[in-house]
């Protein structure tokens, strides 16, 4: 059962938080599943450092969302996993009546947050999204967390033993039939990192490649 509050933060509990807790539990890993529920609590807790005023709601429903893209339902997509799963946030969101505004919110959250450098500067829910994925995957703020807070959100929703090489192999099985699409991108280093045939797209080569003359 998910925790009603961990270290202060609350966890939403409404019927929308409920279905789409549930949807994707029956949809994720339970390494992403688990990841997930801390980019929330990550996300949620520096907003709260940082004095932000935030939708509790429209927060969970992004963390929750961001990876879906990852799974195997998506694996005939030739889209960035991050556009599918802000579709599937979307889709989600509009059935349950929430509105356009809020619904755009969410989708640039879970579809930006693997771009660097644009989405501290936009609505409180996108930067934090991007702010939790990143304490999460790769320890970034880590410092900015208490270790009261660490050790609360850990308790609550524990790393698995092989955190690290798992969450290398979800991204990996995720993208690896759309190459093409980390291109511009750091998923492409999951690709590299997995796959020795992996080539990278080099921008300068499609440049110099291109119709046009001069």
């Amino acid at each position: 059962m998910t925790p009603r509050e961990v270290s202060g933060i609350r966890i939403p509990d409404s019927q929308l938080a409920r279905e789409l807790t549930q949807l994707i539990r029956d949809t994720e890993s339970d390494l992403l599943y688990r990841h997930s529920l801390r980019v929330y609590c990550w996300a949620a807790l520096a907003g709260r450092r940082t004095g932000m005023d935030f939708d509790s709601e429209l927060l969970y429903a992004a963390s929750m969302f961001h990876d879906i893209g990852l799974t195997p339902r998506y694996r005939s997509s030739q889209l960035r996993f991050e556009v599918d799963g802000a579709n599937a946030a979307r889709d989600f969101l509009r059935g349950h009546r929430i509105s356009e505004s809020d619904i755009e919110t969410v989708w640039n959250a879970v579809a930006l947050h693997t771009t660097p450098g644009i989405p501290q500067f936009m609505r409180p829910e996108i930067a934090l999204v991007q702010a939790g994925a990143g304490m999460d995957v790769a320890g970034r703020g880590y410092d900015q967390f208490t270790d009261a807070e660490r050790e609360a959100v850990l308790a609550a929703f524990p790393r698995e033993p092989h955190f690290k090489s798992g969450i290398i192999d979800s991204f990996y099985e995720g993208m690896k039939h759309r190459p093409d699409s980390t291109f511009g991108t750091f998923n492409d280093d999951f690709l590299a990192h997995k796959d020795p045939h992996f080539h990278r797209v080099d921008m300068c080569s499609v440049i110099h490649a291109s119709k046009w003359h001069g």
